[in-house]
């Protein structure tokens, strides 16, 4: 059962970040907003711990309490909510009052974008792999990566583990005895890059993930975060059909 009292949608949504409560009627009105699958009116009321609210088709997370945050893991961190080792994790870089988990797993050698959120339905889909959710790796790779090799790296290598699916692979830049190269893949294999890297023959000397899905670091310093836009958290639940 739920343990909160219905509240007016345009307040609930007003709250959760949607906009101001005079442009969230705007949006009921225009029937961008639906209340499980119906379309919405003004001045109904909703259970954010019960009701389904999506705007424009995209489900919308009505809890006051998730929190969304985008942390650039610095090489020597590891991803995890705690280290038996007592290594520096990602949760001792972020200063927040909610507590948070990371989503899916950086080596620590390995820098980069990492999601930190308490929302347990968007984890459970960023990390199963019928969602395919893409993740964007920056790799120095040892030696001249030429086109036969990044073909090799776009249809698939073989690993212990099995054949790599399809990546979108491009060569940034070249420098004296290594290649910038950008893979984009979707799946979640352990150091899977790395190995690929290996498999081919040009091993990987730094490693940056870039980017996750839609997230992107952009200026984001290493060892610094901020918290998602709720353009962000809805982008995010589009690319795995929330």
């Amino acid at each position: 059962m739920s343990s909160t009292e219905p509240e007016r949608l345009q307040k609930v949504l007003a709250h959760a970040g949607l906009g101001s409560r005079r442009a969230v009627e705007d949006l009921i009105r225009a029937g961008r907003i639906k209340v499980n699958g119906k379309r919405a009116e003004l001045g109904q009321r909703v259970d954010p711990d019960a009701d389904e609210v999506s705007v424009d088709g995209t489900l919308y997370p009505l809890k006051a309490d998730l929190a969304y945050y985008l942390l650039n893991k610095p090489e020597g961190v590891v991803s995890t909510s705690d280290d038996p080792e007592g290594r520096t994790t990602v949760l001792d870089l972020v200063d927040v009052t909610t507590r948070v988990w990371p989503v899916g797993r950086l080596d620590r050698d390995t820098e980069g974008a990492i999601l930190l959120t308490n929302d347990g339905e968007l984890t459970q889909r960023i990390s199963h792999p019928k969602y395919g959710f893409p993740k964007t790796y920056l790799a120095e790779m040892q030696g001249v990566v030429g086109k036969p090799v990044v073909n090799r790296l776009a249809k698939g290598v073989e690993l212990e583990d099995g054949r790599t699916a399809p990546a979108v692979v491009k060569v940034l830049g070249r420098a004296p005895g290594s290649t910038l190269v950008e893979l984009t893949i979707k799946e979640g294999r352990n150091r899977q890059v790395r190995r690929m890297g290996e498999a081919v023959g040009h091993p990987v000397i730094r490693l940056v993930r870039s980017s996750l899905g839609p997230l992107s670091l952009g200026r984001l310093k290493p060892g610094s975060f901020r918290r998602l836009g709720t353009a962000e958290i809805r982008a995010l639940y589009r690319v795995v059909d929330l």
